[in-house]
C-alpha cells in the first residue's frame, strides 16, 4: 500500500510540475493567462523590485539548497528514498507558483522588435529555447528527472540503478543544454519591459550559480569521467568547440 501511494504522490506531482511549466511558458511569453509577466497595474517601483528579487531568491535558494547531495542526505532520513525526487520536484512547483502568482509587473520598454519580420524571429527564438529544455530533459531520461521513474521502480520492488555518465545529442556540443533553453526562452521577447528585463537578468544569474553548483557534484559524482568531458565540452556555449581528446 505504501508503494501504491507513493506511485500516487509522484505522478500528482508530476502532474503539478506540468501544469507549472506549461503556464511558466505562458506567463513569460505574456499569453493568454490570467496572470503574465506584464500583466496587471504596476505599483511602486521599489515594492515590485524588493518583492520580484525575494521572489527570485527563494526560489534559486529552494533549488540550490534541496538539489545538493548533503541535503539528500539528511533529507532522505525523513523523506523516503523513492519519493525523494518527487518530493524536491514539489517543492519546485510550488515555488514557481509563488514567483507567479506573486510577481510585480514593471512597466516601461527596454526595446521593442522594429518590425514584423524581427518580432517574429525572436517569438521562434523563444520557442526554439523551451523546445531545447523539453528535448534535454528527454535525452537525460525526463521521468527519472521529475521522480516518476523512482517511484514505479519502487512498486516493482527494484533498485532503482545509478545514475550512469552519458552525453546523447546536444550534451556533445554543451555541458548544460537544458539551461541553453532557459536562456533563450527567457531572453527572447519582442519586447522587452523593466520587469521582464529583471527576471531575465534574475533568472540567469542563478542558471550561472546553479550551473557552477552542479559542475562540482557531477565531478564528485563521476570523478575523471567528468572532468575530462568538462575540458572538452563548453558549458553553455557551443563555439568555438575544444578538441582536447577524451
Amino acid at each position: 500500500m505504501k508503494r501504491v501511494v507513493s506511485v500516487l504522490y509522484g505522478v500528482m506531482v508530476y502532474l503539478l510540475f506540468v501544469a507549472t511549466f506549461l503556464y511558466l511558458i505562458a506567463f513569460v511569453g505574456n499569453l493568454a493567462v490570467p496572470k503574465t509577466i506584464d500583466s496587471g497595474t504596476a505599483g511602486s517601483l521599489v515594492e515590485a523590485v524588493v518583492v520580484n528579487v525575494l521572489l527570485l531568491g527563494l526560489f534559486a535558494a529552494q533549488h540550490s539548497i534541496m538539489a545538493r547531495p548533503a541535503f539528500k542526505r539528511l533529507w532522505t532520513r525523513i523523506v523516503p528514498k523513492p519519493i525523494e525526487r518527487s518530493t524536491y520536484v514539489l517543492f519546485a512547483s510550488l515555488a514557481l507558483v509563488l514567483v507567479v502568482w506573486q510577481w510585480r509587473p514593471i512597466s516601461g520598454e527596454v526595446w521593442v522588435a522594429d518590425s514584423e519580420v524581427w518580432g517574429t524571429v525572436i517569438t521562434g527564438v523563444f520557442w526554439l529555447g523551451w523546445a531545447i529544455v523539453l528535448i534535454s530533459t528527454l535525452l537525460i531520461d525526463h521521468f527519472e528527472l521529475f521522480g516518476l521513474a523512482q517511484v514505479f521502480a519502487a512498486l516493482r520492488q527494484q533498485e532503482f540503478p545509478a545514475p550512469v555518465f552519458r552525453t546523447p545529442w546536444l550534451y556533445k556540443w554543451v555541458r548544460h543544454p537544458l539551461y541553453v533553453g532557459f536562456l533563450l526562452a527567457f531572453w527572447s521577447t519582442p519586447s522587452m519591459t523593466w520587469g521582464h528585463l529583471l527576471f531575465s537578468v534574475g533568472t540567469t544569474g542563478y542558471i550561472l550559480l546553479g550551473a557552477g553548483l552542479e559542475e562540482r557534484d557531477l565531478v564528485t559524482l563521476f570523478g575523471e569521467q567528468y572532468r575530462r568531458y568538462r575540458k572538452r565540452v563548453r558549458m553553455l556555449f557551443p563555439w568555438p568547440r575544444r578538441t582536447t581528446a577524451e
